[in-house]
């Protein structure tokens, strides 16, 4: 940067803006997406592959800083990003003043990379480019040959596009906003609180070509079905618990506007659905579940309705009174709606990037993908899962000490005639 010139800066989406509001020691807004190689990772290379990858990636190269009335987004020009042994915790909460403010991390530890995203940053579409790219630079560093482009490569040799850091949710906003009432308070599926920071992540390995075939026999798709099994869990779990009252079941599942409203972006634009059961209304089949899911999540994958919800957020950013409020203001006020409309409302998340695309060339390369997510506000877990040639991962990860949700879990799909293979960083069952 020249000598005294102002460093260049640019405003955050509106999910960009509530993610810097409410991180926080006690909630982390960070993902991780891992590939383990068929060879043991060399750091070296893979600290060189970061650093060619960056300048194509501005988006990524930036820090969170506070200004009076927003959180918005800096070039960072400090040593990095980290490239570091992995930890036995992942996706710990990001914190702006260490690692030299970097909002992203790599990792390694034998055959794995690890890269961790701060949620402001981008989603997992848009995560997913990034690392997709460095996993091709750092194969062409030990000595591999690999394309600069296709199937989702972004061309190092090419500048960035402006489109890829646009917002598309202002973009796309419509001139209608579309008003929903608040949400009613969901089952919130707790658990006993580990000590800090102790993340519980099991993973189960599937193959993906039993899984197609038990969803497909009952008309459905994967994530249609995974949401279901997932819901039935957590309906019979609250049944075993006999509250006095039981609460609705609902799930978080975000979904990427991208196919609706095309984008280059590499930042957030997606949108969360909320599938929701009422189990004191009666009894729920697997069936009668299964059947819920498979039309609400197409009747809601509508594009006006989408424009429309979305369109409220960013009328709400562009607020002329919420711009006058000073941050230390906003951020309890945004901490207590996300409370209110993102965390009482749902009793677990669950997303599905699906298939994880590469270029031929890098296929032989890769075993399999893994996908966590960071501890929610609350102990409980929160599932994630992710495809790559015939092996589907599904994580749980959170910071509750008991082990059921996903327990049951696994044991209905092996129920369903699909095998699992469980891994956990958990020193014992429960």
């Amino acid at each position: 940067m020249a000598q005294g010139k102002k460093p260049e800066w640019y405003t955050m989406d509106n999910a960009g803006i509530l993610y810097s509001a409410l991180q926080r020691e006690e909630y982390s807004a960070v993902y991780r997406f891992s590939a383990v190689l068929t060879e043991t990772v060399d750091p070296e290379a893979l600290k060189r592959a970061v650093g060619e990858c960056m300048p194509r990636f501005p988006g990524f190269a930036v820090k969170v800083k506070k200004g009076a009335f927003w959180y918005y987004f800096e070039p960072n020009d400090a040593p990095g990003p980290p490239v570091l042994p992995d930890v036995s915790n992942p996706c710990q909460p990001m914190r702006f003043t260490e690692n030299g403010g970097w909002l992203i991390r790599f990792y390694y530890y034998e055959k794995r990379v690890s890269l961790e995203v701060f949620h402001s940053l981008s989603d997992g579409a848009g995560a997913l480019v990034f690392f997709r790219t460095v996993l091709s630079a750092y194969l062409r560093e030990v000595g591999h040959d690999m394309p600069y482009a296709g199937q989702g490569l972004l061309d190092l040799r090419e500048p960035p596009l402006k489109e890829e850091r646009e917002d598309a949710y202002a973009r796309y906003a419509g001139r209608r906003a579309l008003r929903s009432p608040m949400p009613a308070k969901a089952y919130q599926n707790r658990g006993t609180a580990e000590r800090f920071y102790t993340l519980n992540v099991t993973m189960g390995f599937l193959p993906l070509d039993k899984l197609r075939e038990v969803a497909r026999g009952l008309g459905v798709t994967v994530t249609e079905y995974l949401t279901a099994v997932l819901m039935k869990v957590l309906i019979d779990k609250q049944r075993r618990e006999k509250p006095v009252r039981e609460r609705p079941v609902a799930l978080a599942i975000p979904v990427n506007l991208r196919s609706w409203f095309p984008s280059g972006t590499l930042r957030n634009f997606i949108l969360t659905l909320r599938p929701c059961i009422d189990p004191s209304l009666g009894e729920y089949a697997f069936e009668d579940v299964l059947n819920y899911v498979h039309h609400y999540l197409r009747l809601e994958q509508d594009k006006a309705k989408m424009r429309g919800v979305f369109t409220r957020n960013v009328r709400f950013q562009r607020s002329r009174l919420l711009a006058v409020i000073p941050v230390f203001l906003k951020n309890p006020i945004m901490a207590l709606s996300y409370r209110l409309a993102g965390v009482r409302p749902y009793s677990a998340t669950y997303t599905n990037p699906g298939a994880f695309q590469v270029p031929h060339e890098m296929r032989p390369f890769i075993e399999h993908m893994e996908v966590i997510l960071g501890q929610a506000t609350d102990p409980r877990p929160h599932a994630a899962s992710i495809s790559y040639g015939n092996v589907m991962e599904i994580t749980f990860a959170g910071t509750q000490r008991e082990a059921d949700t996903e327990r049951e879990f696994f044991r209905f799909l092996v129920r369903s005639g699909i095998p699992v293979q469980i891994s956990s960083n958990r020193k014992e069952a429960r």
